[in-house]
């Protein structure tokens, strides 16, 4: 079933800049729009947006600040007077990184409630959100834009009766919905912290985010989800209500209101004391917090300001040729993570886009239906996304006949060959078309018989982008989608850096490479070695205000001048491309002094051996490397938590070298000789590839288990614990060493 098409107005701003902000005689009152635009503080006489992609200094540009003594009648795009270019206060505003002439980097800075309003006033009627409560629903429910921006107001005068302090967060833990969506925005529109917590948190990890943010209000999912805060709520002291908005309430607990409830509850409270609240919003102020993953301890909140998401958003926008009104998107990726956050919730609401929401177990194989539903223009998925998808298309390809194997491997060379042609074109005078000039015979014939049908098999037929984020991708996996003609291009950033700091399109990529920087940021490689490899640092209006309550912590990740330090080791090439080679702390340092980048060497040892789930190597301060090594496997349909019996790609790879494995104790309690012999064969093999005999390794061990989110070894967005895999492998890594 396709997406349900929506009647789209007959004009749109068909360009990416922000011309749809501009705006016509506003009404005096708030009417169904909830707002007075004649006072917001955007003057229609100029470009009035977060600006072009290179607009020029003005007299016209330049911010205006609020009162030193009040802001109470500044509005929500008046910056907050500030020296500071980072902060640990909750209230405080920070010194936004206008002072370089480069690309976007002077544009006004507008807020959140701004770039809502002015979609809203452009294109109430445009469909926005769309979601299937149950697979049997034959059509998306539908919300346009003035719907959801009606929403979000009655949710947020609804926070402010139930008692949402400024500056205070509201937690949100639960899949993706349009009331996730209502929540974090309304959070904001009431002054607010929106803040996602991970659905896969512990109730104590539940309760150091909600301590940590001062969280009045939290809304969950479920039952389940609400146990978690339950358990916890006396240790709570600022919390004063919770909001449960799937599934019936078990009891009538005391201050935990459904989401009909809810949206009902502040139908009394004044326009006017919402509009008082947003009145003292500055663009330079807090509004957001992302909890990092904490892999190496507790979790930091990063505070984001207005003018983090605003700018950040639309200069991607810009980049990535979004077209207003146009793109359609699916939402399934953690909402706690900034990245989901940026390409679901914020730049749909600056381009006009339709989000469809996933089922929740979209990660578990509904989201294969929910594609070819959407047929999407935009798609961001994780690298373990793109592997399962890798090994789907492998598995189905299996099972055609000989001669339709054969036309797909030899569509496959023509189409790796082209796709490496047009990338090698880059740069070239004639520039990105340049590469069509030097496609391989039969590429037409190729993308009739074989890209062209794949892609509508998949939902893909539209895509315009396909996105790997979060984690690194192997090379192996980004050229196989290459061999199909769908480019799948790498942006590298972090929560700190409001997501994305680097960005690659299929028109400007390089192989291995996370892009190139974002039109008005600046990347600096911090004492290079002769190799040219450093700590890459981020300097832009997209750095982080700082970490919540951490001025310490902030201090060490921002220096006095205002970079940004990763704590990742790349360089960059002469057309501007940046390649990521190491994270410091990840970096081994063997006992014989040589330093070693993990995940080059992990990734080499997958490329050689398809039944490898999840490599991890160890020899920090050892005579030599080893590797601990998962095979891929099934996972339970419920729990997500990995089984023993191997994957269908994997058992045909065991036949393929005369094992009869079918499942990891096959390999691990019977010794098989085969399977052993072939996996020291793909570690000699990658062996070869190392760049110095320090970095060859010299044992390995198979784990009985792969790694997961459920089990602890892997993050909400599929990043490795190490420091976590190796506490739980102790024993197992001790034993390798003969400890």
């Amino acid at each position: 079933m396709s997406a349900p098409q929506v009647e789209r107005e007959e004009e749109f701003v068909r360009t990416a800049s922000l011309e749809h902000i501009l705006l016509e005689d506003p009404p005096a009152k708030r009417g169904s729009l909830g707002l007075a635009l004649k006072e917001l503080s955007v003057d229609p006489g100029h470009d009035s947006g977060v600006g072009s992609a290179d607009p020029s200094p003005s007299s016209e540009r330049t911010p205006t600040f609020a009162s030193t003594k009040s802001d109470m009648a500044t509005g929500p795009d008046v910056l907050s007077p500030s020296e500071n270019l980072y902060t640990a206060d909750r209230s405080a505003g920070v010194k936004l990184r206008m002072d370089r002439s480069t690309g976007g980097a002077l544009a006004p800075p507008i807020s959140v409630i701004t770039m809502f309003r002015n979609t809203v006033q452009k294109s109430p009627h445009l469909p926005a959100i769309g979601v299937k409560r149950d697979k049997k629903q034959p059509e998306y429910t539908m919300w346009t834009y003035k719907q959801y921006y009606d929403d979000v107001w009655k949710a947020a005068k609804s926070f402010i009766k139930l008692g949402l302090e400024p500056y205070h967060g509201v937690g949100i833990i639960g899949f993706n919905s349009p009331e996730w969506f209502i929540s974090d925005i309304a959070a904001i529109f009431a002054g607010g912290f929106a803040t996602g917590i991970y659905t896969t948190n512990s109730p104590e990890a539940c309760q150091y985010v909600a301590e940590s943010c001062e969280a009045n209000i939290i809304v969950v999912e479920n039952d389940m989800q609400l146990q978690k805060i339950l358990k916890v709520r006396d240790s709570l002291p600022h919390l004063k209500a919770i909001i449960q908005y799937s599934g019936e309430k078990k009891q009538n607990y005391e201050s935990v209101l459904s989401w009909k409830e809810f949206m009902e509850y502040g139908v009394d409270v004044p326009d006017s004391d919402l509009e008082a609240r947003i009145s003292k919003m500055s663009p330079n102020k807090c509004c957001t917090l992302i909890y990092t993953s904490g892999t190496t301890g507790n979790p930091k909140a990063v505070m984001l300001s207005h003018d983090n998401l605003t700018w950040t958003t639309n200069v991607v926008g810009q980049m990535a040729r979004l077209e207003y009104g146009k793109d359609a998107l699916i939402s399934y990726l953690p909402l706690s993570h900034i990245a989901a956050q940026a390409v679901d919730i914020y730049a749909p609401i600056l381009y006009a886009a339709c989000v469809y929401f996933a089922q929740p177990d979209a990660l578990k194989g509904s989201l294969t239906q929910t594609l070819k539903e959407v047929h999407p223009t935009v798609f961001l998925g994780v690298p373990r996304v793109w592997e399962k998808m890798q090994e789907r298309i492998t598995e189905i390809s299996r099972q055609n006949s000989n001669m339709k194997r054969k036309i797909g491997m030899w569509a496959k060379g023509v189409g790796l060959k082209g796709n490496m042609n047009i990338m090698n074109s880059i740069g070239e005078p004639e520039g990105w078309f340049g590469g069509w000039a030097s496609l391989p015979w039969g590429w037409s014939l190729a993308k009739t018989l074989v890209f062209k049908k794949l892609r509508a098999a998949l939902g893909l037929e539209r895509c315009k982008i396909c996105v790997s984020a979060a984690a690194p991708i192997m090379a192996s996996t980004l050229e196989f989608f290459m061999s199909l003609d769908m480019t799948v291009t790498e942006i590298y950033g972090m929560s700190e850096s409001t997501g994305p700091h680097t960005l690659s399109f299929p028109w400007d990529f390089k192989l291995g490479s996370v892009g190139k920087d974002m039109t008005g940021v600046e990347t600096k490689i911090d004492n290079p070695d002769k190799d040219g490899n450093g700590e890459i640092c981020m300097y832009g209006r997209h750095v982080f205000m700082g970490y919540l309550n951490q001025e310490d912590k902030t201090a060490e990740d921002i220096d006095k001048d205002g970079w940004l330090h990763s704590g990742d080791v790349g360089k960059k090439d002469s057309q501007g491309f940046l390649y990521i080679t190491g994270r410091i702390k990840e970096i081994l340092i063997t006992a014989g002094g040589e330093n070693v980048a993990p995940v080059p060497i992990e990734d080499m040892v997958k490329a050689e051996l398809p039944c490898v789930a999840n490599a991890m190597l160890v020899g920090d301060k050892r005579k030599f490397l080893s590797i601990l090594l998962t095979l891929k496997t099934e996972v339970d349909g419920e729990t997500t938590m990995p089984l023993d019996d191997l994957t269908s790609a994997a058992r045909a790879w065991c036949e393929s070298i005369g094992s009869q494995a079918k499942c990891v104790s096959d390999v691990l309690e019977k010794q098989d000789g085969k399977f052993l012999q072939e996996i020291q064969a793909g570690v000699d093999r990658a062996n070869k590839k190392a760049v110095s005999r320090a970095q060859n390794i010299a044992k390995w061990t198979i784990l009985p288990r792969d790694f997961s989110i459920p089990g602890g070894e892997l993050g909400p967005t599929l990043k490795l614990k190490r420091p976590v895999v190796h506490k739980m492998y102790k024993n197992t890594i001790d034993n390798v060493y003969g400890d």
